[in-house]
């Protein structure tokens, strides 16, 4: 631990302690969902001001309910930014609100604990991942901390061909290294509970050897230092359960994927800021690039099996959301750290891919939704829960919104204002046009989704350093426009396919969870038709029916129309290398990883090239090694609801705060 007589560390300026901030995380919750319901109130007060002018009916009643819960859905995504505009405009932490100190300037304490590094992976290329994982060694190496950390390749793969490349990989990977007796090579005979059952097995075997472990996926690099980081960050704070990163997209050279890693690189650390500000000790887990302290993790997170049929019953699909919550319920603290660089992950090249894993998650975070009563939650695990359910249900909120607002407008153009009722009546009861109020509130909502992206180019504009780092003014501005442009046309195709994958869920489709498409492909014409054809023909119907009856509201759907009916052009083109070399040659979404790779990336690119080399040799003779096994035990957790409904029980305050 540092002393309290020296300068304050990058480790104890992030992560500080609770008794620092415990009065603060209740200041800053009630400013910041006082802002959110402050805005979403005036919100649906001009919705209504403009609803009840010529009388309300009950699909405009509707409409008003859907608008709330859409609009509220944004304001909490707005009042996040701008918070984590603020902070980083004046380089104050988060946390502590303090001015940031360089990590570089503060003292290093000792690694005095064990740590286990796993990686999880389930029928992988393996030269990318044995390659992700050469460099995160190499970059551990350079530290001078390999003696406090182990390596654990954790393998599913049920395909025996790959099986066979991951043992002849790990093999000359190990020769090459010299690290037998630190990376570990573990295949399971079954790939049971997926990826979660993966992490459970390894801590019921050799869990009991570490005091932490950090999980990375199957396309993750991370930077020695922030490795080592992560593990003082958990020294440092005692309580600390989980201690979650920004993992940063590498690696795409199509044009989907670079756009993706240019949005993600630009307005993460904002948004990540954001988070950490009204999320103190009470952040979420991503499932990658965190730390996680393994004895409370097992004795807590064992995971529930839900009642019922899948998708929203059985085996729970998004394991990480539930077990961070369920870490909280234990009195453990989840932190995030928006200013640790150094962490990175792979990206899907298309939208298609892009698409497919979005259908897991959601399958996973709909099923999210029966835990929001379960007992002794804390209050903002149920609202992660909540917020991840909206991340897609709110596309099938926002469509049926747009098709309601589409029926009203077509009922008022086929059925016109009555000027006269059926009793006598000396003057005509005149529409009441409120085009003021419609502007405005048209205006509010696009200043709620743009303004965000604008803070994000101000930092980075104003900031020399980061400026620099992604190739300057010029090619800042002009990526953002692309940026801006692009992620407009491709919205309406994401909010069909979100809204059909929440009715197919709730229809009782389940999902394969199937390895993952990490490599870019182009899309040809025969796949874009197959999964565009019928958005683009909604599209087509959609504003050829509104058009020809209600011309003014075909304009105000523009955006939405255009999206839809370029959808299957626009996904063939940006999934292609040709395009995003084209666009890197111009310098549009260029990224500062892209720009000056990191050592950790340079290694990877190496390693993957004497990886392939190395699979065409013979297999060598180093046995699977590992550790010797300590039995432990993860048992599933009580996912019982509290029926009592106290209040107490309800918002998670039935335990005492650490």
């Amino acid at each position: 631990m540092i002393s309290n007589n020296s300068p304050r560390s990058f480790v104890t300026e992030c992560i500080g302690l609770r008794t620092a901030t415990a009065v603060g995380s209740a200041l800053r919750r009630i400013l910041f969902f006082g802002l959110v319901l402050l805005t979403t109130f005036v919100g649906i007060d001009m919705m209504f001001e403009i609803l009840r002018a010529n009388g309300v009916t009950g699909i405009e009643l509707a409409i008003l309910v859907l608008f709330a819960v859409t609009f509220g859905w944004i304001t909490v995504a707005f009042w996040t930014a701008m918070i984590g505009f603020v902070l980083r405009l004046l380089k104050l932490d988060p946390l502590s609100l303090r001015r940031r100190l360089r990590w570089e300037q503060a003292p290093s304490s000792p690694l005095t604990t064990r740590t286990a590094i796993v990686m999880p992976i389930y029928n992988e290329n393996p030269v990318q991942v044995l390659a992700g994982l050469e460099a995160t060694f190499r970059s551990v190496q350079r530290t001078g901390q390999l003696t406090h950390l182990d390596f654990f390749l954790l393998s599913d793969t049920t395909d025996p061909v790959i099986a066979a490349d991951e043992e002849r990989g790990w093999a000359a990977l190990c020769h090459r290294l010299g690290a037998e007796g630190t990376l570990f090579y573990r295949r399971r005979a079954r790939n049971v509970s997926r990826k979660a059952g993966n992490i459970a097995d390894f801590c019921c075997r050799w869990g009991k050897h570490y005091d932490f472990m950090i999980v990375l996926d199957a396309d993750s690099v991370m930077s020695g230092e922030t490795l080592v980081t992560l593990v003082r960050a958990m020294q440092a704070a005692p309580r600390a359960g989980i201690i979650q990163t920004v993992p940063m997209p590498i690696g795409q050279q199509t044009m989907f994927g670079r756009f993706v890693q240019f949005a993600s690189r630009l307005y993460s650390p904002m948004l990540a800021t954001g988070l950490c500000f009204w999320q103190p000790g009470d952040a979420n887990y991503w499932g990658h690039n965190a730390i996680i302290r393994i004895a409370p993790f097992m004795q807590h997170c064992g995971l529930p099996v839900l009642p019922g049929e899948p998708p929203l019953g059985g085996e729970i699909h998004s394991h990480d959301f539930v077990e961070a919550a369920l870490m909280r319920r234990a009195g453990w603290h989840a932190y995030l750290l928006p200013d640790l660089t150094g962490s990175y992950e792979g990206v899907p090249g298309n939208l298609f891919d892009f698409a497919k894993r979005d259908r897991r998650w959601a399958q996973g975070n709909l099923q999210h939704l029966r835990l929001l009563l379960v007992r002794g939650l804390h209050p903002l695990s149920r609202l992660h829960f909540l917020l991840g359910a909206l991340a897609y249900a709110s596309s099938l909120l926002w469509l049926v919104l747009l098709g309601l607002s589409t029926v009203d407008a077509l009922g008022r153009a086929l059925w016109p204002h009555e000027y006269f009722g059926s009793g006598y009546q000396l003057f005509p009861d005149w529409p009441i046009a409120k085009t003021q109020e419609i502007v405005s509130l048209l205006v509010a909502t696009v200043a709620l989704l743009l303004l965000p992206k604008v803070a994000g180019i101000l930092l980075c504009l104003t900031d020399r350093h980061q400026r620099v780092a992604f190739g300057g003014t010029r090619r800042v501005l002009t990526s953002a426009l692309v940026e801006s442009v692009f992620a407009t046309l491709i919205a309406p195709v994401m909010m069909l396919l979100h809204a059909y994958f929440v009715v197919s869920i709730l229809c009782g489709h389940t999902v394969s969870w199937n390895p993952q498409t990490r490599d870019g492909r182009s899309i040809g014409l025969q796949e874009a038709a197959s999964y565009l054809l019928i958005p683009t023909l909604i599209g087509v119907v959609w504003g050829t029916v509104t058009f020809s009856l209600a011309p003014t509201f075909f304009w105000w759907l523009t955006p939405v129309l255009l999206g839809l009916g370029l959808a299957i052009p626009l996904n063939m083109w940006s999934s292609r290398n040709t395009v995003g070399h084209r666009l890197q040659r111009l310098g549009v979404f260029s990224t500062p990883e892209e720009l000056t790779p990191p050592i950790e990336l340079r290694d990877a690119h190496s390693a993957a090239e004497a990886l392939g080399n190395a699979l065409l040799c013979s297999p060598s003779s180093t046995p699977l090694a590992t550790p010797l096994e300590i039995q432990g035990e993860m048992r599933p957790q009580s996912i019982e609801p509290a029926f009592s409904w106290s209040p107490r029980e309800l918002w998670g305050v039935s335990r005492v705060a650490p």
